[in-house]
This record gives C-alpha cells, sequence and structure tokens, in this order.
C-alpha cells in the first residue's frame, strides 16, 4: 500500500477501502506521511468526496488514533449534545440542567473559543473557581451521583483529527462535509455517550451559510452516528443574528440564568428547550418530544431547572452565590452604546461582525494564546424585526478596554437597516433524524 496510490484513486472519484483509509490517517497520525501528501488527498476528498461508508470509516480511523472515554459505568443512556458553532450561543449552559433536571445523566465534554464563536468553558470559567479539570473518577461519579458534568475536552482525544484540521485550515479544504461531519462525529463518538443532538447553525455567523447546505451536513453526520450504533437527531437553528441578546462570557451566563428562569428571550427558550427535548427523548425518559417539552417547561416554572444548575457550579467548585446573584459576576467597567444612523428595521445581524467585535473587546481570543476578559462582551439591544428610529441604541459594548473604536466600527457595521419590515424567520428551521 503507498499513498501515492490512494491519492490518485480518490483523485479519479473512485471508493477507498477501509484499510486505506486507516492506512493513511495512522501514518499521518505518527509522521510516516508527511503534510504535502495529505494535502492533496485532502483536496481530492473535497473534490471528489467520500460516500457514507468511506465517511464513517474516517471517523472511526481518527476515533481510533487516541483515547475513547469509557462511559459504560454511568448508569442510564447518556445523551450528548455538539453545536456547529455560533455567536451568543449559550444552550449547554441551559440544556444540561434542563436534561439533568429530569434524571437523565448527562456527560459533557466541551471546548474553548476561538476567533468569533464563543466556547462555553471560557463562559463557565467566568464563574468563580468554577473547576473544568474534573478527573475521569470524578466527572464519572458527578454523573452518576447528580446526573450531569463537563469538562474540557482532552489533549489525547482524536489526536487524527487535531492533526486533519489544521491542515485543512492552511489548504482551503475545510468546507468538505464528508470531513466536517467526520471531524465533528468523531469527537462525539470518541466521548462515549449513547446518543447524540446536532446543533447545526443555519446563516451569516454559522459555518453552513444555507439551508440546504446544512441539510447536506447535518444528513452525513445523522448518517455516521446512527451508522456507528448512536442515535442522532439534527437540529437546524437559526444564526441570521447572535442567539439571544448577550454575548461575551460573564454576561452570557447571566442570560443563561435568566431563561433557566424563564425570563430569557424567546429565541433563545426556543432553541434550548427544543434541543433539550430530544435530548430527553433519546435518553428514553419520555416517547415523544410534547411530552418532553411540557416536562422541560414544567421545571423552569417550578425552579428545578435553576437548583440543578446552581448544583453544578457547586459540584464543581464554582461560587454558587454568583448564580443567585448575577450582579456579582464579573463586569465591564465601559459601556459604550451603538447608536443607529439611520430608522428602519433591522433585516439582519451579522453574527459574525458581532462576535469580532466582542473578540476585540476582550471576550475571545485571536490566537490560542490571548487571555480573555470574562467582563467584556456586547449586549444586544436591537434584534431582527425590531423598528429603529435614527439615534437609538443598537448594541451596548462592555469592555474595560480603552480603544474600542474597531469593535464599534465592527458592531454597527452588523446591523443591516432597511426601510420595509422583515419576515419572520423561525427559530427552529428543520430537524434531520
Amino acid at each position: 500500500m503507498h499513498i501515492l496510490d490512494i491519492i490518485s484513486k480518490k483523485k479519479q472519484g473512485r471508493k477507498l477501502t477501509s484499510e486505506e483509509i486507516y492506512y493513511v490517517v495512522n501514518g499521518y497520525t505518527d509522521g510516516t506521511i508527511p503534510d504535502y501528501q495529505i494535502s492533496a488527498l485532502l483536496m481530492a476528498i473535497y473534490f471528489k468526496g467520500m460516500d457514507e461508508e468511506e465517511t464513517r470509516t474516517l471517523t472511526m480511523a481518527m476515533v481510533g488514533s487516541g483515547d475513547q472515554i469509557d462511559l459504560s459505568s454511568i448508569e442510564g443512556i447518556k445523551v450528548d449534545k455538539h453545536s456547529t458553532g455560533g455567536v451568543g450561543d449559550k444552550v449547554s449552559l441551559i440544556v444540561i440542567p434542563l436534561v439533568a433536571s429530569l434524571g437523565i445523566p448527562v456527560a459533557k465534554l466541551s471546548g474553548r473559543g476561538l476567533g468569533h464563536t464563543g466556547g462555553t468553558i471560557d463562559k463557565l470559567e467566568s464563574i468563580e473557581g468554577f473547576n473544568i479539570g474534573l478527573s475521569m473518577e470524578k466527572f464519572i461519579d458527578n454523573v452518576n451521583r447528580y446526573k450531569m458534568a463537563i469538562v474540557g475536552q482532552t489533549g489525547d482525544l482524536t489526536p487524527a483529527d487535531k492533526k486533519l484540521y489544521a491542515l485543512r485550515d492552511v489548504t482551503a479544504t475545510v468546507d468538505s462535509v464528508p470531513l466536517i461531519a467526520s471531524s465533528i462525529m468523531s469527537k462525539k463518538i470518541a466521548s462515549g455517550s449513547d446518543a447524540i443532538v446536532l446543533d447545526v447553525k443555519v446563516g451569516n455567523g454559522a459555518f453552513m451559510k444555507t439551508l440546504a447546505e446544512a441539510r447536506v451536513l447535518a444528513e452525513a453526520m445523522v448518517s455516521i452516528g446512527k451508522g456507528l450504533g448512536r442515535n442522532t437527531v439534527a437540529v437546524l437553528t437559526n444564526m441570521n443574528e447572535p442567539l439571544g441578546r448577550e454575548v461575551g462570557n460573564a454576561n452570557e451566563v447571566r442570560e443563561a440564568i435568566a431563561a433557566l428562569k424563564g425570563e430569557a428571550g424567546q429565541d433563545l427558550v426556543n432553541v434550548s428547550v427544543t434541543i433539550a427535548s430530544y435530548m430527553a427523548v433519546l435518553g428514553k425518559a419520555f416517547e415523544d418530544l410534547e411530552s418532553a417539552e411540557k416536562a422541560i417547561l414544567e421545571n423552569i416554572r417550578n425552579g428545578k431547572a435553576l437548583k440543578q444548575f446552581e448544583l453544578l457550579v457547586e459540584i464543581q467548585g464554582g461560587n454558587v452565590e454568583q448564580i443567585r446573584h448575577p450582579e456579582t459576576l464579573p463586569t465591564a467597567q465601559i459601556e459604550v452604546p451603538v447608536i443607529a444612523k439611520e430608522e428602519g428595521y433591522v433585516h439582519e445581524i451579522k453574527a459574525q461582525e458581532i462576535g469580532t467585535a466582542a473578540m476585540l473587546l476582550g471576550a475571545g481570543r485571536e490566537t490560542k494564546e490571548d487571555i480573555i476578559d470574562y467582563a467584556s462582551g456586547i449586549h444586544l439591544e436591537k434584534k431582527v424585526g425590531d423598528r429603529i428610529e435614527k439615534g437609538d441604541v443598537l448594541c451596548v459594548l462592555l469592555t474595560n478596554r480603552e480603544d474600542y473604536q474597531d469593535a464599534y466600527d465592527k458592531a454597527l457595521e452588523a446591523y443591516e437597516i432597511n426601510k420595509e419590515q422583515p419576515e419572520n424567520i423561525p427559530f427552529i428551521l428543520d430537524v434531520i433524524s
């Protein structure tokens, strides 16, 4: 077997065997196959694609390149969720306590933010003392005792995917459906859960810009999951504006607390409750979505969901008083209103621009080494569909940096204002099951 023959075979659009795919993944992981040859193969895959069987095999080859988490000692069906990345996406903070409050175990591995998208781990670390570095023994014990735990992703999980993703990033082969799908699903499979709910973001602030593109990706990921014995559902959600009204870290925790009280905006509540409901159904706690949703909304009304979030913070070493008194979470010293220059209706809020503006204020990382300011971010005063008068406040920049002009310009540019009122776009665009 030789890498040149494999590149040539895929260049001709022919199907790779399981042995060939494992040979490539193992060879690249251990350094025996160089970057330039894998780059050529990635480009061949980009143009010629992979069928379902090839994509599943690639996924499992990446899973096998590193550690696999064994959650078999956790009682019940373990349900995980994954978002393809958005702005203002604090859904994990909401659905973990929601689903756990129903007695369904949630064993969650999450990542940090980079660029315009935020990371769940960074948001939780804005809570004083919150420990995302639990030992695996403590992680499993917490899920068995309290039905929930969340930790940062380990360095040994899917090392092949980390190497391949870095190479895709510099060879313009990121936007290939089989490569995206196998990358995402390899991490989910290696994480050890029995069932997976995927939140596939669609729109200007998402990787998949159109509903048609998102459906193709969602179908590929669901096919991989089911083909590998994981019950998988993909929920396609709107990302033509940031989710909710807060973008940042501490301010997103505050909004998650509000959502668990039933006091957040309909977009955030709707998306969170829908994803939690699918997780509850896949966890076999309910037979249908309607009864799951009813139970979830009841736990928001009766305060159980918020109590569960307080418990999550407590068992992971965080300051619970900050959850009971959200005003004590990190707060920025400088607030700068972004002022509308024209009247009309908000048609779109370019989520990527808002995410980049928040990063410039200190809420995100431009490089992995950057240090986050948990207090900084953006509060969206106006959302899509709102009427705007000249001089109205569109959003408020929250920062501790004196130099915020670039962020101001980005935030202003993010708002698309037209004379006509826009049509309503649903928060949930489709479900692939």
